[in-house]
């Protein structure tokens, strides 16, 4: 994409609405000044935060909106009222019509599934979209997939993740055939669920050309970096991620602990500062926040709902290479390689869903 990209952010999302989109997009266009933005929000709150940042109001187009979507509002509750007029469906519908070219959001992740599905619509031959993250490792990052789009999963809507989530893998990492493992309870071949072993039969025997399957991985991969692509279904990915969230949360706390307990730890920490404050960095959640939507018909970036302007600006910049790098034309072309049977999974449920 040679042109300026242009981000459409639902100012209104997320615990903190306003107050950490605006400075967040501000800082997003620090980073990449050729951005352009189209901010949708209560006039009355948005605008004075607008006035504050005079280089990021020069680059907007702002659109008032009386209606926002409610973090503990149910999908279909957000569909009813908000559908066509709200902060959020506006952000989107912004995508659908070319206003701007992907949407970001630290929203009601229900809610903005559902509109998103409801107005940009699902790929052909996608049956199910899905939310990809990128997760620190110790190699970099790797791209894991579904953590909490769709609860269960066959065998082939496993395969389509696959697809998807290789196809980012070849933007964010610039690399023509990303490694994929399927998670599972083990690497041998006759464990696990029949649906992952299915999934895995088949990307096997379908040796796809932008995709090399390398077989099951375990939950200790994922830290280590072991395939560039970890697919699972929703359930287990989002329990994996709070998990980790969690677990990186858990760590500093004892690492602060111990560090203050006597007299030589702290001192010790003067000596080691450096290494605290890089390991910091390395474990800071802000640096990799984003989910992305993949299997719609246009690029849809959900924030955490809970973080800062830092956390926000890392959201909207992974907005930003995904439409620059055209994420979705490497989406379809991988999507239309790979055959499938005309049967849709039957037992899946959406998490979106009511």
């Amino acid at each position: 994409m040679t042109r300026p990209v242009t981000l459409a952010l639902d100012a209104m999302g997320g615990d903190h609405g306003p107050s950490i989109v605006i400075p967040g997009a501000a800082l997003t266009l620090e980073r990449r000044p050729d951005a352009k933005f189209v901010i949708f929000g209560d006039q009355a709150i948005v605008e004075p935060l607008l006035a504050a940042h005079p280089k990021l109001k020069a680059a907007t187009v702002f659109h008032h909106t009386d209606v926002s979507v409610k973090m503990d509002d149910k999908p279909s509750q957000a569909l009813r009222y908000g559908r066509y007029k709200s902060s959020m469906w506006r952000a989107i519908d912004a995508t659908k019509t070319g206003e701007a070219d992907v949407t970001i959001s630290a929203g009601n992740t229900g809610a903005l599934m559902a509109m998103s599905k409801f107005c940009l619509k699902s790929m052909p031959q996608v049956d199910r979209p899905a939310i990809a993250c990128l997760w620190p490792t110790v190699r970099g990052e790797s791209v894991v997939l579904d953590v909490g789009a769709t609860i269960g999963a066959d065998a082939q809507h496993l395969v389509d993740l696959a697809v998807m989530g290789a196809a980012m893998a070849r933007v964010v990492f610039d690399i023509d055939r990303p490694s994929v493992g399927l998670l599972n309870v083990g690497v041998e071949e006759i464990k696990g669920v029949e649906a992952v072993k299915e999934a895995g039969r088949i990307l096997r025997e379908a040796n796809l050309a932008h995709l090399d399957y390398q077989g099951f991985v375990e939950g200790d991969d994922l830290g280590k970096g072991t395939v560039d692509v970890v697919v699972t279904e929703g359930f287990t990915g989002n329990i994996a991620l709070k998990t980790a969230e969690g677990t990186a949360r858990q760590i500093g706390e004892y690492l602060r602990a111990a560090m203050s307990r006597s007299l030589m730890s702290k001192i010790g920490y003067l000596f080691a500062r450096g290494a605290f404050s890089a390991l910091k960095d390395k474990m800071d959640p802000r640096k990799v926040n984003g989910g992305v939507f993949l299997g719609l018909e246009g690029i849809v970036i959900k924030s955490h709902g809970g973080t800062d302007a830092i956390g926000f600006a890392s959201a909207a910049e992974m907005g930003y290479e995904m439409a620059r790098e055209n994420l979705m034309a490497k989406v379809r072309e991988m999507v239309a390689a790979t055959s499938r049977p005309d049967a849709s999974p039957k037992s899946m449920q959406t998490a979106v869903s009511e």
